[in-house]
């Protein structure tokens, strides 16, 4: 593991949504977020993306060009859909990684009906400081959970040195809008209706409206891109889906 630490972790604060809160106290205050809506996590997806995650994620999927000698770590992996797509998809070992056990369980629930019992593993760890050796796996995955981490050069920090050679580093992740007109409807929909239908459909608008104001406080395309080149990885590639509502960052370990 890389032992230097990042610009972020020398900063004293970090954001939570558009508070600054210290940077110990992220991490509990995310984990408090995620098991308020671990059991509706579907709910809020489809909320937050008006059901248009699903295809994200399926494009995704396609992105990691699964192979079934391939092996992949999939961070913040939640309840599992990355996890699972990989697997239908023909690909190899999938290790499902979540810092999150309220998550995880509902990750295991899930893999469980749908008769998934080999080439799929589980482990609770930090994507800060992952407990794998070097050179380990073919890719490394994080979808839309890379803004709810709290030094996120460290994360890219510890994909890069958990790949082998020739491996790929994919990110799904809202990010900031190309389009516009769409920019005041995007807004609205954020932070006027999001916390509402929160409250209404899961009894929680506050972690709604923390969750749309991580958006706009996560790194922008080129913000990104920049930081993934810096940390080491090759050939950097930025794809935006739904007009830059959400993009594809994906870079290579040489």
């Amino acid at each position: 593991m890389s032992n230097s630490p990042s610009h972020e972790a020398t900063t004293a604060t970090t954001d939570f949504g558009f508070r600054a809160v210290p940077r110990a106290a992220k991490k509990p205050m995310v984990r408090a977020v995620f098991e308020s809506v671990a059991r509706r996590y579907d709910v809020m997806n489809d909320l937050m993306s008006l059901g248009l995650h699903r295809a994200w994620k399926r494009r995704f999927i396609d992105r990691l060009a699964p192979r079934s000698g391939d092996t992949l770590l999939d961070l913040a992996g939640g309840t599992g859909d990355i996890s699972f797509g990989w697997l239908a998809a023909g690909g190899g070992r999938a290790i499902l990684s979540d810092i999150n056990p309220a998550m995880l369980a509902v990750g295991r629930e899930r893999a469980r009906a749908r008769g998934i019992v080999r080439g799929l593993d589980f482990l609770i760890a930090d994507a800060e400081a992952l407990p794998l050796p070097d050179r380990t796996v073919d890719r490394v995955s994080i979808a839309f959970g890379l803004r709810n981490c709290t030094d996120k050069e460290a994360v890219l920090a510890e994909a890069l040195r958990v790949l082998r050679p020739g491996g790929r580093f994919f990110c799904l992740e809202f990010s900031r809008v190309q389009v516009a007109a769409l920019v005041p409807l995007y807004d609205a929909w954020s932070f006027a209706v999001l916390p509402r239908l929160g409250r209404i459909v899961a009894h929680d608008s506050e972690s709604y409206q923390y969750l749309a104001e991580s958006i706009r406080t996560f790194p922008d395309q080129e913000t990104l891109a920049a930081m993934m080149r810096k940390t080491g990885f090759a050939r950097v590639a930025v794809e935006n889906l739904a007009g830059g509502i959400v993009a594809i960052h994906t870079g290579w370990r040489l």
